[in-house]
Parts: C-alpha cells; structure tokens; sequence
C-alpha cells in the first residue's frame, strides 16, 4: 500500500512566518494558486484531511472528485502563547528563547510538546493504516500540516531521523511503501520518497 501524506497550501500565516496550529486561516491566494496547478498522478475516491480549513481546501483543490473525511487528530501541533506570532516578534521573549534553547522540546506555554504531538499523531495514523490494510486498499491519502507529517515520519520512516530533518514545503510531502506483514510485526515506513509536485506533476 502507498501511502501519501500531503502538507496544505500556502496560507497568509505562512507568507508572514507565523505559527499557526490551532488557528483556523486559509489558504492565500498564492496558495490556493498553486494548488490548483498540481496534478498529482492518482485520484483517489476518499481523502483523509485535518478539521483545519486550510487542510480541507487544499484536499479539495488537490483531489476534488474525492469525498473527505475529517479526523480531528491530524491536527497542527498546538503552539499555545505562541500562536500568530513570529520568532522575529518574540526574540526577547523569555518564554520563546526558554523554548528554542531546548531545542523545542519543552512544552509550548499553554499548547503541547513534541514529544506529546508526535504521540498524539501516532495514536490517530495507527488505525488509519491499519484499517486501509485490513481493506486491501492500494493508496492512503492524507491533507494535513507540516508539523503532523514531521512527526508521522519522526515515528515511522527508516532510517530514523529527528523530528526537524522531515520538514517539508506547502502542498509537498512523502510517500510511504507499507508492507502489511512487516507493518504487523513493527509499524514502519520501510520504504519513503519525498513529494516534489511543482517538478514531478505540475502542469508546464
């Protein structure tokens, strides 16, 4: 089975280098324009997408023959205090600069942690793949965020890698060979190639 997991278009928080997890923006017109100039080489029949609008415009634009199912665990990582800000905006921010020096593993004020989100993210991918195995299905096609795809792959992809080094640009992704009898014995993404979808699928 493939699997796809898809990063959402380019939204105004993301032009002006915000974090943004939890709130619901979305996609700018640079994002929903070039959305809709790639042509990914399969048309799946159902997309699973975050509740996010950004997540669900994008499958939309992406896929737009496919029925949508939302699953609220696929969600962005929950930025706390620092939702809608920028680094540049919070540089002398105690609470930030405590954050970033630890390499972003603690706690954001008020949200989550890494280590929390990427549990959260397995928790919610688990069934899903096992579900799409029990079913025979031939692809797993997921629209979610940026931090839910580095943490997918943080906890899944072989080699491993840390969480940062699976970070992927809008509307790009990975796609994962899973095999059902060695995902059964230990969940892994044995084989995995980076999406480049303006280079390999866009129109000319």
């Amino acid at each position: 089975m493939e699997l796809y997991l898809i990063r959402h278009g380019k939204t105004p928080a993301n032009e002006k280098h915000l974090y943004c997890g939890r709130t619901d923006v979305p996609l700018s017109e640079e994002g929903c324009a070039e959305a809709k100039k790639i042509r990914y080489p399969f048309q799946p029949p159902l997309v699973y997408v975050s509740p996010m609008l950004r997540a669900r415009q994008t499958a939309t634009l992406l896929f737009p023959k496919a029925e949508q199912l939302i699953v609220d665990g696929l969600q962005e990582m929950d930025f706390g205090t620092f939702e809608g800000r920028s680094a540049e905006e919070m540089r002398e921010d105690a609470d930030y600069r405590k954050w970033v020096e630890s390499g972003c593993l603690l706690p954001c004020p008020g949200g989550e942690d890494i280590m929390g989100f990427a549990q959260r993210i397995r928790q919610t991918l688990y069934p899903l793949v096992q579900q799409a195995l029990s079913r025979q299905e031939k692809e797993l096609v997921i629209v979610s965020h940026g931090g839910s795809i580095m943490a997918a792959m943080a906890s899944y992809a072989q080699p491993a890698q840390e969480y940062f080094h699976w970070y992927v640009e809008n509307c790009s992704g990975y796609r994962a060979r899973i095999r059902e009898e060695s995902w059964q014995k230990k969940p892994a993404f044995e084989q995995w190639e980076l999406l480049l979808p303006r280079k390999a699928y866009a129109e000319a």
